[in-house]
């Protein structure tokens, strides 16, 4: 089986909802990612496969493939995997790539702006269900309140890891407009680029005024330790490793596996754990590590349990998320786990040959997914 490379790897800018990307929807802001990490490319991909979580249907990658101008016989396809969406969809893509010797762009993304109102029995609903009748099903932030109590994650070091996200993403600031195509007001091509709408300067005493989002006694996860909601897209161009030129990253190994529906929070432990252990890796020859902040309690609990953080500090390893996360960053369902892809492979373009790195992802229902990447030249 051939080596799978990726050549490119961009993301839109991501905006929180209802601000500076409110009148894009998925669609649209797919195709811009697509049409960027495209751009230049030797051909243009025979497959597009996107990942979204609460768009209005469709088929998404077919509709990205034909708004990004890659022509009628591209073959374009959709992936639901809540917030591992986008990272689900770029495994397919590599394996598309591997089996049929073809090119392929990958990613996801998210409109919650534009995002329909669902209903059942003509009563609207806010999210559909992450597991059916008879297993547990609770909504995020419940999920991340019980994890922290259940795991001993305390208000300050949540709001301590969120500090570091956001300061994080201050500090490279340069870099995530690196990893960003320029992206300009709709109908307005002169217009300056719209930006990232996340990242702040703020401190633990900051955090502290805020109160926690539910009103349930051990309930510690306010607004400033759980990522916004978010408008975004992020895409990766993948191609026949033979096919590569210049730097890129190759595809090392994935895995998507299950977990307990009543605490998602821990869904990558076991999907890093797996990829890399069929991969042949330990945590020391990674040099990357990206995970997808949706909830610091959450984040740190994986963390914690992959042996990546101090249970009983404020320390987080620094290979983590360098350049901070969705914390800061924001949270578009959909397209965050191929957000944090789009990051590692950044970071791995910085890094020396041979470099490794993983990223991943909790999944609500009960689920993680991983990806492996090496930097090859």
């Amino acid at each position: 089986m051939s080596d799978v490379a990726i050549l490119r790897a961009l993301r839109t800018p991501i905006a929180p909802r209802s601000r500076g990307l409110a009148n894009l929807s998925a669609d649209r802001l797919a195709s811009h990612a697509l049409a960027a990490a495209a751009a230049g490319a030797p051909r243009t991909p025979d497959a597009v496969v996107m990942g979204n979580c609460t768009g209005p249907g469709g088929n998404l990658g077919r509709l990205a493939a034909l708004g990004a101008g890659f022509g009628e016989t591209c073959v374009g396809w959709g992936v639901d995997a809540q917030c591992g969406s986008g990272m689900v969809a770029v495994a397919q893509a590599a394996r598309h790539v591997r089996e049929s010797g073809e090119t392929a762009a990958a990613g996801g993304a998210e409109s919650a702006s534009t995002a329909p109102v669902r209903t059942l029995d003509g009563v609207p609903f806010s999210r559909a269900p992450f597991a059916p009748e008879g297993f547990p099903d609770p909504d995020m932030i419940e999920a991340a309140d019980d994890l922290a109590a259940r795991r001993g994650i305390g208000r300050a070091r949540q709001e301590a890891f969120a500090v570091r996200s956001h300061e994080l993403s201050l500090a490279h600031a340069a870099a995530l407009e690196g990893e960003t195509a320029p992206l300009r007001r709709p109908g307005d091509p002169a217009s300056a680029p719209i930006p990232d709408d996340g990242p702040r300067s703020t401190s633990p005493a900051l955090l502290r005024r805020f109160r926690p989002v539910r009103s349930a006694p051990d309930a510690s996860v306010t607004p400033g330790t759980a990522a916004r909601i978010a408008d975004g897209a992020a895409a990766l161009l993948l191609a026949p490793a033979a096919e590569a030129a210049g730097p890129h990253c190759v595809v090392r190994g994935d895995a998507l596996t299950g977990s307990d529906p009543a605490l998602p929070g821990l869904g990558p432990v076991r999907a890093a754990r797996r990829a890399l252990e069929r991969a042949g890796w330990t945590w020391d020859d990674v040099a990357v590590i990206e995970i997808v902040e949706a909830f610091a309690a959450q984040a740190l609990a994986a963390l914690d349990e992959l042996g990546l953080a101090d249970p009983a500090g404020d320390a987080v390893d620094e290979r983590v998320n360098a350049r901070g996360g969705a914390l800061a960053l924001g949270h578009p369902w959909g397209a965050s786990g191929a957000v944090v892809l789009v990051r590692l492979v950044h970071r791995l373009l910085d890094a020396p040959v041979g470099s490794r790195g993983v990223a991943m992802c909790a999944i609500g229902g009960g689920m993680g997914a991983a990806m492996l990447l090496e930097r090859a030249a």
